[in-house]
C-alpha cells in the first residue's frame, strides 16, 4: 500500500484580516508613486526648449511628458489592481 501525503486546506492561502486587501495596496501605492514623480518633475524638472533659426523659442515643461506616461501606467495598474474579474 502506498502512501499519498495531502496538504492541509490552508496550505497556499494567505490569511489574516488585511489579506483581502494587499493587492489594492499595492496598486494604490503604485499609483501614488507615479504622480508623486510627476508632481517632483513639475516642481524640479527641467523643460523642454525648442529654438527655431529665426530666434524664436519654444517651452515646454517636461512634466507634460511623465503625466501622459503616468497616466497611461495608472490605468494599467488600476486594471489590474483593482480589477474585480480576477479568480478569489
Amino acid at each position: 500500500m502506498s502512501v499519498v501525503p495531502h496538504e492541509p486546506s490552508g496550505v497556499g492561502e494567505t490569511k489574516g484580516r488585511w489579506s483581502w486587501q494587499l493587492p489594492e495596496l499595492w496598486a494604490s501605492l503604485a499609483i501614488v508613486a507615479m504622480w508623486l514623480a510627476v508632481l517632483c518633475d513639475a516642481v524640479w524638472g527641467p523643460n523642454f526648449v525648442a529654438t527655431s533659426n529665426s530666434g524664436s523659442t519654444t517651452t515646454i515643461p517636461s512634466s507634460i511628458v511623465v503625466a501622459v506616461f503616468a497616466y497611461l501606467g495608472t490605468r494599467v495598474v488600476a486594471r489590474y489592481g483593482f480589477g474585480r474579474d480576477r479568480r478569489e
